[in-house]
Parts: structure tokens; C-alpha cells; sequence
């Protein structure tokens, strides 16, 4: 919903979550080797290329002061929480070990895109219950799992749909399959983003009925359900809170370890009776019987965080409780018309990605802007007497970063179904609803309704 900023957000914090947040950028940064201006050449140092960080006895001290040892601690640092289920704790060791600082720095700000840098990493705050060094550990867990496991903006994002096409009609058999598995999900409509709900969260409809165990290999699998939220990311707008186990398994697995605090709420719209409370019977062994309610598994898999926001709904009525009527598609008896269609990748759509000295402009007008607000964020957290200013100025630095990404994006990112049929449009306008898209569009943001009115302020990280 537009409006003023949820609690937990930027520019409604406590004094408390503004000092966490503080002391989560002090140790991100630290991390990402970006030394303080007038730090002190005894303070921590880092070795060339180790990606680890070396305290002397006076940092040591400092160190330990931020994350004061829990005894839910290992003694190297790793956290042993049960809600560290999908193993961050030592994974994060690992990182530090091995990887370049540079590289997780890069990874961190390629995630960020249109976003404020407060709001992503207030998002890891938040999904670790205000903890800084659970926070921390889930942030590089995470740069790690976009840079090295998935290849989110390295190859997901930036080959696209028009990659998946060529792919397609490769003459290696498994590159062919890896095409074609992908564009099939997409070809039939197995989830798309249509709409906002009544809090004006975007949509993302999945029509599980749609989904055939075996049919599409699980590397297409989780390449998919990764290209869908990161599409999804896009379509943030301001201000507003957002039985074939395995892709179930991914999907939660993204949510809780790797896009915190970015789901609203779930419907599952007239779920069949062996899924939302009834039981399905399951062989255990070759003369016992057991039976378990599906819901029951899926459920013990989530944070109950997450578990809270799914809803069951059996009807239109329950369904208006949450998206109002004419935001409901007609395929689930609303008043919406759109029919889903999936639009080919047409030839040269991408052809700014091949503008090397363009890209490379933006591209470096953005790493100065970085810079900038690297140094402001150092500023602010150590002089308290102008934190305010200080804090505007990192405000305009992030509204920077945000037009700056919508310049860059078509440079850096494949064309999408979305941008095809003009719902992400130049400029980052997103139009849901409306007139179609212009051959002129406007080169000014402020001036177009984005999914309603005018937002106050554009503020992407206040979406859940």
C-alpha cells in the first residue's frame, strides 16, 4: 500500500534498528575490504587475495564488541542456530577463506539494483530477528549463492529468454534440452506476474496444475523459479510491505535463505482436499502404512515466519479478502480479463547489450556513485552530530543508484516477456493496468502512476 514506510524500513526505524543497521554496514563493509577513510594503520587488515581479515589485539577487541559470542556460537564464529538449517554458518567461513572481497562487494551491489542499500540489508535484519552477525553470514552466504551456485546476473539475467531461444536449437543435445525445458515453463504459463493485491504487492500466479514431475529437468527447474523472482524484483514498486517436492523444496530455500523478507503472502487457491488439511496415505516400508497430511510436510520445512503468510482460500469470496475483484483474472473468477500469452524473443531486442562503450559509461557512472555512497554510509555511521544530513545525503545517493540501474538496465539484462508486452517499460515505469504502452515514453518517472497513485517517494526496499 502506498504510503508511509512499514516499521523496519528506511525512514521508520528505531533507534535500536538504526544502530544494528549501522553495525551491519560497518561489518559489510569490512568484509567487502572498503577500509575506512581515517582508519588507523593498526586496525584490521586484509590479505592480499586471501578474502580474510586479520585483527590485531586492538581490533580484536573492537570485533568482539560487535558480535559478542552467543553460546550458540562455534568457536570460529559460525553460528550453530537451528535457524541456520541450510548450513550459512559454515558456508560464510568458507567465503571469507576463499573468495576475493571484491567479488562478493560487486555481487552485493549487482543485487541491489533499483533498490535502496538500506532496504536490502535491513531485509537480512529482519529475517534474522535484528542478530548482526546472523545477518551477516546469511548476506555472504547469499552474494555467494548469486555469484557461484546460480549465476543469477552473470548469466540468468543477462542471457535471458533470447539465450534459452538459441539454446533451443543447438546442436548439443543437452544444451538443446537445457532451452528448450526453460522456454516450455515459460511457453506455458506455468507461473507469470499479472497485478497487484490490495496491499499493491505484485502478483506471481502459479498454476501448479500445470507441472508434471520429470517433464523439465531440475536445473531448468530452479533456473526458472530464480529468472521469475528476480523478474519479480523489478516490478517492486513504492512503499508497500511484500506434490513433486523438489521444486517446492528450491522455491522455499530461495525465499527463506535467499531473498529474505521478500514474500508477502501466499494463496493457495482451491488446493485439493489431499493437500490443504486432509491426508495422503505413504508407503514407509513394504507392511506399514502411515498417513500425512501434505500440508503438514511442506509446513515443517518453513520458517514459521514464512509458514504464517500462506493462506488457503476456496472460493472467490475468500479470495477478495486479499486482491480485490477486478485485480482477480477471470481464469479464477474475477473481473480481470487478461489471459496469459507468452510473447517470443524478437531479433535485436537486445542489441544495447552489445554497446560496449555505453554500458561501460553507465557502468562506471554507477561504481562512482557506489564509491560515494560507501564513503557517505562510513561518514554517517561515525559522526553522530550530523547523522541527519548525513543521512539525507545517503537518500539521495540511493535515488542515484535507483534512476542510474534503469539507465544501465537494458545494457546489462535480456529482455523479458515483461518488457515485450510493456508492463516493465523505459525507464523503469511499471504498468500493470492502463493505456498500452507509448512509442514515446515519458522521461519522467514522477509524472506516471505506477500500479495507482503517484507514490510519495519510490522506495523499492519497503516491499515484501
Amino acid at each position: 500500500m502506498v504510503g508511509p514506510s512499514l516499521p523496519g524500513r528506511p525512514g521508520n526505524l528505531t533507534v535500536e534498528q538504526e544502530a544494528r543497521l549501522q553495525e551491519l554496514w560497518t561489518a559489510t563493509l569490512r568484509v567487502f575490504g572498503v577500509q575506512a577513510p581515517d582508519r588507523p594503520e593498526d586496525a584490521d587488515t586484509q590479505e592480499p587475495g586471501s578474502g580474510t581479515v586479520t585483527p590485531d589485539k586492538k581490533a580484536k577487541k573492537k570485533k568482539h564488541s560487535m558480535f559478542r559470542r552467543r553460546k550458540d556460537e562455534d568457536d570460529d564464529g559460525a553460528s550453530t542456530d537451528q535457524e541456520d538449517k541450510y548450513g550459512q554458518g559454515k558456508e560464510f567461513q568458507h567465503v571469507l577463506a576463499t573468495q576475493d572481497p571484491e567479488k562478493l562487494r560487486s555481487a552485493f551491489w549487482s543485487m541491489v539494483k533499483h533498490d535502496h542499500p538500506d532496504g536490502l540489508l535491513l531485509r537480512f535484519l529482519r529475517a534474522r530477528k535484528w542478530d548482526v552477525h546472523n545477518a551477516l553470514v546469511m548476506l555472504i552466504a547469499t552474494m555467494n549463492w548469486r555469484m557461484k551456485d546460480q549465476h543469477v546476473d552473470d548469466d540468468i539475467m543477462t542471457k535471458g529468454e533470447g539465450q534459452a531461444k538459441e539454446d533451443s536449437a543447438s546442436s548439443n543435445a543437452a544444451v538443446k534440452k537445457e532451452g528448450e525445458d526453460f522456454l516450455a515453463q515459460l511457453r506455458l504459463g506455468k507461473s507469470f506476474l499479472h497485478g497487484t493485491d490490495k496491499e499493491g504487492r505484485p502478483m506471481c500466479f502459479v498454476r501448479v496444475r500445470l507441472h508434471k514431475q520429470g517433464e523439465q529437468s531440475n536445473t531448468s527447474l530452479e533456473r526458472y523459479t530464480v529468472y521469475t523472482i528476480e523478474t519479480a524484483r523489478l516490478l517492486l514498486a513504492s512503499n508497500v510491505d511484500t506434490a513433486d517436492y523438489a521444486p517446492v523444496k528450491f522455491m522455499i530455500k530461495c525465499f527463506e535463505a535467499n531473498y529474505p523478507e521478500s514474500l508477502g503472502v501466499v494463496l493457495v487457491h482451491r488446493a485439493p482436499w489431499i493437500f490443504q488439511g486432509s491426508h495422503t496415505t505413504l508407503q514407509m516400508s513394504k507392511d506399514e502404512l502411515t498417513t500425512v497430511g501434505v500440508w503438514n510436510i511442506i509446513k515443517g520445512w518453513l520458517d514459521p515466519v514464512v509458514a504464517s503468510k500462506v493462506h488457503f482460500t476456496k472460493n472467490l469470496e475468500e479470495l477478495e479478502q486479499f486482491v480485490e475483484k477486478s485485480h482477480i483474472v477471470k481464469e479464477l473468477g474475477g473481473d480481470d480479463p487478461y489471459e496469459y500469452q507468452y510473447v517470443e524473443p524478437k531479433t535485436g531486442e537486445n542489441a544495447r547489450m552489445s554497446e560496449e562503450s555505453t554500458r561501460q559509461r553507465l557502468v562506471d557512472e554507477r561504481a562512482s556513485t557506489v564509491r560515494e555512497y560507501e564513503k557517505i554510509t562510513q561518514e554517517w555511521i561515525a559522526d553522530s552530530q550530523n547523522r541527519a544530513t548525513l543521512q539525507q545525503r545517503r537518500n539521495d545517493l540511493a535515488e542515484r543508484l535507483r534512476l542510474g540501474y534503469w539507465q544501465l538496465d537494458p545494457y546489462v539484462r535480456a529482455r523479458s516477456l515483461y518488457d515485450r508486452t510493456g508492463l516493465i517499460r523505459e525507464g523503469g515505469v511499471i504498468q500493470f493496468y492502463g493505456e498500452p504502452e507509448t512509442q514515446n515514453p515519458p522521461k519522467s518517472l514522477a509524472a506516471v502512476p505506477q500500479n495507482g497513485p503517484p507514490p510519495l517517494e519510490h522506495r523499492a526496499d519497503d516491499v515484501d
